[in-house]
């Protein structure tokens, strides 16, 4: 029987391209959409706004109602109301994958305490090409010496607030975790403005327009020589496939919070 899955965050980019993608995946089953209060297409139907014909699922305002009944909650919402959804996964027994970037500590303790009751899946990033990328430039920063330098480049559409983007910030861990140091809470960006660089130093580089779905660089700066690791995301239904991955890998799964390598048994 199919896990029954509740979409928060429904009427976005990620919502439409989930709904979307849900069908590809028999072990999956649209269970609820969930929007924000007042949002214009509230009530309607979710299949329809996603561009795949009626669903019978009208897209709601109340998370807790559409959570009765669901198996998994997948959510790309905003940073604002993650910490609400959290506790509302916890209070529902509803295991969580959590696609949302650019929340704060608030919404860190509710994973902290929501993941001693349900599993939750935290990922900046839901590409599972991604995700390799990760382990890759975990091992990478743990086999260089620590005076190749790390810059971290990414690029994304005009309208992406956050800066560095959630997976940038991913990858700086990564490499720091690699140095077996800590990456700031704040990284500064690198550049010529801000003086001689310091060795061993994890910069970031940002870039925002047009259209542009995610791209990625690692590069590692050494004397004579450098190695670049790379994604770039051209379809945003990668990252809808990869988030439904997570949560058919998460029904049944014990609480704990957990990782997109885990997912994939990197």
């Amino acid at each position: 029987m199919a896990a029954k899955v509740t979409i928060i965050g429904a009427t976005g980019r990620m919502g439409g391209s989930l709904v979307r993608a849900i069908a590809e995946f028999p072990a999956l089953a649209l269970h609820a959409a969930v929007t924000n209060v007042g949002h214009v297409d509230a009530g309607k139907d979710a299949g329809q706004l996603a561009g795949c014909g009626p669903l019978g699922i009208a897209v709601t305002t109340d998370v807790a109602t559409a959570l009765v009944g669901a198996d998994v909650a997948i959510d790309f919402s905003s940073g604002e109301v993650t910490a609400g959804n959290v506790a509302a996964c916890a209070k529902a027994g509803v295991a969580l994958m959590l696609g949302t970037t650019g929340f704060g500590a608030a919404a860190e303790a509710e994973i902290a305490d929501a993941s001693r009751t349900i599993p939750v899946v935290v990922a900046a990033n839901t590409s599972l090409a991604l995700n390799v990328l990760l382990e890759l430039v975990r091992k990478a920063a743990q086999s260089l010496p620590v005076n190749y330098d790390i810059e971290i480049f990414e690029a994304h559409h005009r309208h992406k607030v956050d800066a560095p983007s959630g997976t940038a910030l991913a990858l700086g861990r990564a490499a720091a975790e690699g140095r077996g140091v800590q990456l700031p809470a704040r990284p500064a960006p690198t550049g010529v403005e801000n003086g001689a660089r310091e060795t061993g130093t994890i910069g970031f580089a940002v870039a925002r327009g047009g259209d542009v779905v995610g791209e990625h660089d690692v590069r590692f700066l050494g004397a004579g020589e450098q190695l670049t690791l790379r994604h770039v995301a051209t379809d945003r239904a990668i990252f809808a496939r990869g988030a439904l991955t997570g949560a058919a890998w998460l029904v049944g799964k014990p609480a704990g919070r957990y990782k997109m390598a885990d997912v994939l048994a990197l």
